[in-house]
């Protein structure tokens, strides 16, 4: 059996300590940063020996939005744009806007596959308003859901035809946020009806989508108490109820200032809320340790959301790259 988180690393090789752990504590993944990317044949060993440690088909993630979050960078990757770019291009033209995000996102998902990477956390489907914090910013597709919704959709499918699972962010909504929350706890206090209309939107437009990442984000008009990632109204009434997802449910970082406790306990409190795996991305052995303690193994409905999410991983299809490669050159030029 899997255990309900998904782990970290600290380095560019997996240490005897780290495969020991991964062996015995058996995680549904494990993410990347770039502390653990030099180049491609590197990657590609850190990747197999952390699989193959596990002992599983586990998911392997990192986060390669394009602009500000990237971890797999140039020479040895391609430059890839922020969401912004696409924006830009579907105020001009929409459909082709959205062909041209797809085209790229298809273009990541072979760099991702041919590194031991199945599982990238984006599209970024958060709606920034006037005064909100930067953390978001270029990140996001626009402030209009049914732009951020298509563009979302886009590159989504994108991610999917390459065999790579796509984690959509920061369900329900982290646009509105005054505060980083790797910072601090940002409050939002925005009526629950002006959320339904416009934040929570374009997430529910996209709950078919197979796995969604929680924010760290204090919802005054649903749960002034706690963030959305450890709140069970706002899982129950919000995430699975008004917006509708039902795909796989990981938190964000346990590691982030927007939650408070142990990392033990913050592990609790989000299988506790209602997400189906716990993130903790620190690469401290203890960290991973104390998560492993506490989360459950994975079953019922859970095990079943895995399991479709999954089912991506077989689902690549061949592509034009030199299609691909002008779609993305085309973003690039839009945004310089």
């Amino acid at each position: 059996m899997l255990a309900a988180f998904i782990t970290s690393l600290s380095g560019l090789e997996l240490t005897p300590a780290e495969a020991a752990h991964l062996r015995a504590a058996r995680p549904c993944g494990v993410i990347l940063f770039a502390r653990n990317v030099r180049d491609p044949d590197q990657t590609l060993r850190l990747t197999d020996a952390a699989r193959e440690a596990v002992g599983d088909d586990v998911l392997v993630l990192i986060d390669q939005e394009g602009g500000r979050v990237r971890r797999l960078k140039p020479p040895h990757w391609r430059e890839l744009p922020p969401a912004a770019a696409y924006g830009r291009l579907y105020a001009g033209d929409a459909s082709e806007a959205c062909r041209t995000a797809g085209l790229a996102a298809r273009l990541t998902a072979a760099e991702l596959r041919a590194v031991g990477i199945n599982t990238n956390c984006a599209p970024v489907l958060d709606l920034p308003v006037a005064g909100s914090h930067a953390v978001i910013g270029d990140r996001a597709y626009g402030a209009d859901p049914q732009q951020v919704c298509a563009l979302g959709r886009a590159v989504a499918e994108g991610y999917m035809a390459g065999g790579v699972l796509p984690v959509i962010k920061h369900i329900p909504g982290h646009g509105r946020a005054t505060k980083d929350s790797h910072l601090d706890v940002p409050l939002i206090s925005a009526a629950r009806a002006d959320l339904d209309a416009t934040d929570f939107a374009a997430f529910r437009r996209l709950a078919h989508l197979p796995a969604a990442m929680t924010a760290h984000v204090v919802f005054e008009a649903i749960d002034r108490d706690r963030p959305a990632s450890v709140s069970p109204r706002v899982t129950a009434e919000v995430i699975r109820g008004a917006i509708g997802f039902n795909g796989l449910l990981m938190s964000d970082d346990l590691g982030m200032k927007a939650l408070s406790g142990s990392v033990g306990e913050r592990a609790e409190a989000v299988i506790a809320a209602g997400s189906d795996l716990a993130l903790v991305c620190s690469g401290a052995l203890a960290d991973a340790e104390a998560v492993a303690a506490v989360v459950p193994q994975l079953g019922g409905a859970a095990l079943g959301r895995f399991e479709r999410a999954r089912a991506v991983f077989a689902q690549q299809r061949g592509f034009d790259v030199a299609q691909a490669e002008a779609a993305l050159e085309l973003a690039l030029r839009t945004y310089a």
